[in-house]
């Protein structure tokens, strides 16, 4: 038979994810060889079967790495408890970075790397299998992380405060659901259809995991070295305060930029390890895109307004006053540009989900088609084909449901309005029950949506469908009498549950082909699977409210008057996807004003960016994130060009071009570990340590919504800038910048030297 797979590896070995807001990034980890490797021999050079990418024969049998009768450790003590320490760290960091910088990391490929590489440092080496547990449950934290990012930041944008038990319970009912509604259909996706879905992520991860028998020293190690760099470089920034991050052209570039000031026209970098990692993975074009997205933003709509609406002495907008000549940029962004974005983001989500229709209305059917069979599959299977028990899967998905209705009960019966009003103890019931049936059933429909999409193209729509999930609940909810902040709770709760169990269904049917590839036990993975959810939403639990309480989702327009309106900080927490679904929610369960009319605008822009074959939705948050985050991306993915562009052959340079992204991913996760350092340092509770280690910056205690917390000191500015401020510490942060980028070309350039050393292949001269 034909192998299909030269005609799909040449569309392929050049593809950027479709919608990086969608879905954590991942780095294409020897994506590129694999495909090539395919194109000229019809297989793969590795060691996985000859049929493992093609579809089989009338009789082939397709026989994993590891038999169904080979008993080698699979769970094991050591696996179990090294996947946990992962998850742990590796929610931390990918929460933080979506919160932070708007985009998440993909954990899988980092944790199968460092799985191979602890397990051969063990005195008894771990087994393939063995490795895969640990992957199959660390990808737990990339998944929860995703569904609490995307949306538990909406509750604290309107002025809401879930508390931990809160956070906790909405992840991790969403990844059970994602979990047991997929497990009918995991036949169907990775033996039934064999050969026909490509499933870029999980070829990838199963490379890394059957090389990883032979190799894998080296990556591990540059990983570990990646992750040290990270750490100390963002750890001399963000609390010793050692030089000043925040680059501005204000201070850089005296009078001209004094005059780019006065209109409100200011370009800012924030060289931050975090984020030179993250433009690295994302790659020149599509950082470039995101940083388009931010230039039109501040650079030219922002002074644009300032310089037209300054001419208007008497401005009404959603019903007051509006002086847009005693406006800063950032309250210029605020009021007009933000909700502009706002709307890009959502059309885009939309245009998403249309493109994608024909793949939805195809999985759709596959969801009744699991359920029919989940109760009378009762054949006696192989240990590669085993899943959990029928009944037990639907008992999980009855008691996931349960907790939600628990959950909104609890919210409902126990809310007092403004006014002293609340609901009764059956209204508060009726109100769970429909939140339950609606959130299930959403998820039901979506699961499959998002595997196939995973398996088909590697990017799952996890955004249109959130958002489709808290309109369709918001409605329902409204037309049953539910609104005001208890109506918002529920409905951005059932989002949180839908959008955790859409990323965990994609993650999870890459899990399973992974270990069809490989030999795993199907049941094992599914029943790890529950503990790695569990401590990944107890980590994003613990992480997000600890974010609240240090940086705050919503800060005073006006820092230094307490009574000023407050506003999202965007410049720290920008959390785009969360300020999206607060904006909707809010306009849907209250009466106040909203801006349709730059909801609207913004969505005409994202229509037209599609009609000019530009990414809407990468160019939409782009225009929502400060363009400090989006130019220090834009910086690391130019460095990503540079490395992946230099060598001195083809394969010195590919072999350079990955040992790049796993110094990005390692950069990445010990700047994020050391950034919720930085948060916990900040906190009452602490004693304010930073104070004593801070350098550049001075501490107070201030008030917030959550209590005290330590803010940089204000000063006088009538004594000017300090030497931090200033030119000095600003310059120095952008010569820092700039040894940060070398030092990754050169650990890329050693990592490679030596992963060609160690397959066998010397570099070439």
């Amino acid at each position: 038979m034909t192998v299909p797979w030269p005609r799909l590896a040449r569309k392929e070995t050049n593809r950027k994810p479709a919608n990086p807001i969608d879905r954590p990034l991942c780095p294409p980890y020897s994506r590129a060889r694999i495909l090539e490797d395919i194109m000229e021999t019809g297989q793969s050079k590795r060691t996985l079967p000859e049929n493992a990418y093609r579809k089989l024969a009338g009789g082939e049998v397709y026989r994993s790495v590891v038999a169904p009768d080979d008993r080698r450790a699979e769970v094991t003590p050591w696996a179990v408890g090294m996947a946990l320490l992962l998850v742990f760290i590796f929610s931390a960091a990918c929460i933080y970075m979506a919160l932070r910088a708007g985009s998440g990391i993909e954990a899988a490929i980092p944790i199968a790397i460092l799985a191979i590489f602890f397990g051969k440092a063990r005195q008894a080496k771990s087994t393939i299998l063995e490795n895969v547990i640990v992957q199959s449950i660390g990808q737990a934290s990339g998944v929860v992380a995703a569904g609490a990012a995307f949306t538990i930041p909406a509750l604290y944008i309107n002025g809401l405060q879930p508390v931990w038990w809160q956070i906790f319970l909405a992840c991790v009912v969403g990844g059970v659901l994602g979990t047991v509604l997929i497990i009918p259909l995991r036949r169907y996706f990775v033996a039934e259809r064999h050969g026909d879905l490509p499933f870029p992520e999980a070829t990838a991860t199963t490379e890394i995991l059957v090389a990883g028998e032979s190799t894998g020293k080296t990556s591990g190690r540059v990983l570990l070295i990646s992750f040290g760099l990270g750490a100390l470089y963002d750890f001399l920034v963000e609390a010793v305060h050692a030089w000043n991050p925040n680059i501005s052209t204000k201070a850089l570039f005296g009078t001209l930029g004094e005059k780019m000031y006065a209109v409100r026209s200011e370009i800012k970098i924030n060289a931050l390890a975090a984020l030179f990692g993250l433009g690295y993975i994302v790659g020149v074009r599509y950082a470039a895109i995101i940083a388009a997205g931010s230039v039109l933003a501040y650079a030219v709509l922002v002074p644009l307004i300032y310089v037209v609406g300054a001419q208007v002495t008497d401005l009404e907008l959603y019903g007051r006053h509006v002086n847009v000549a005693a406006m800063s940029a950032a309250e210029i962004f605020n009021t007009f540009v933000k909700p502009v974005s706002i709307g890009a983001i959502a059309v885009s989500g939309l245009i998403g989900i249309i493109r994608m229709s024909k793949i939805i209305v195809h999985s759709v059917t596959l969801g009744f088609k699991g359920l029919s069979k989940a109760g009378v599959d009762a054949v006696v299977r192989l240990r590669t084909d085993t899943d959990m028990k029928p009944r037990t899967v639907v008992l999980i998905q009855l008691a996931a449901a349960l907790a939600m209705a628990v959950l909104f009960f609890i919210v409902t019966v126990s809310y007092v309005g403004p006014a002293g009003q609340g609901y009764s103890g059956g209204q508060s019931l009726l109100f769970a029950t429909v939140g339950a049936v609606v959130g299930f059933g959403l998820a039901f429909l979506f699961t499959p949506v998002a595997a196939e999409a995973i398996a088909i193209v590697g990017t799952n729509p996890v955004s249109g469908m959130t958002m489709i999930t808290l309109i369709l609940a918001s409605l329902v909810l409204t037309a049953l009498g539910l609104s005001g902040d208890a109506g918002i709770f529920i409905a951005i709760v059932v989002g949180c549950a839908v959008c955790t169990a859409l990323s965990t269904a994609g993650a999870l049917i890459s899990d399973f082909k992974i270990g069809y590839w490989i030999g795993s036990t199907p049941a094992q993975q599914q029943r790890w699977k529950f503990l790695g959810i569990a401590v990944a939403s107890l980590t994003c639990a613990f992480v997000v409210p600890l974010m609240d309480s240090s940086y705050h989702f919503l800060v005073h327009v006006n820092p230094l008057d307490l009574t000023s309106p407050l506003t999202s900080n965007t410049d720290v927490l920008p959390a785009p996807q969360a300020n999206m679904l607060a904006a909707i929610v809010r306009g849907m369960m209250t009466a106040g004003g909203q801006p349709y009319l730059l909801y609207a605008l913004g969505g005409l822009v994202a229509f037209m960016l599609y009609m000019a074959g530009v990414p809407p939705l990468a160019f939409s948050l782009g225009m929502y994130l400060p363009i400090s985050i989006t130019l220090a991306q834009l910086l690391g993915a130019v460095v990503s060009f540079v490395v992946g562009k230099t060598g001195g052959d083809e394969e010195v340079r590919k072999v350079r071009s990955e040992q790049g992204v796993l110094i990005a991913s390692g950069m990445m996760a010990g700047a994020a570990i050391i950034g919720i350092v930085t948060a916990i340092l900040r906190l009452d509770w602490t004693g304010y340590l930073i104070r004593y280690i801070s350098i550049g910056v001075d501490y107070v205690v201030q008030q917030g919504p959550t209590g005290s917390f330590l803010s940089e000191a204000p000063r006088d500015a009538a004594l000017g800038p300090t030497w931090y401020e200033g030119f000095t510490g600003q310059g120095l942060g952008f010569l820092m910048y700039v040894v940060l980028a070398v030092l990754v070309f050169v650990l890329a350039a050693w990592g490679a030297a030596a992963e060609l050393k160690e397959r066998g292949r010397p570099q070439k001269s």
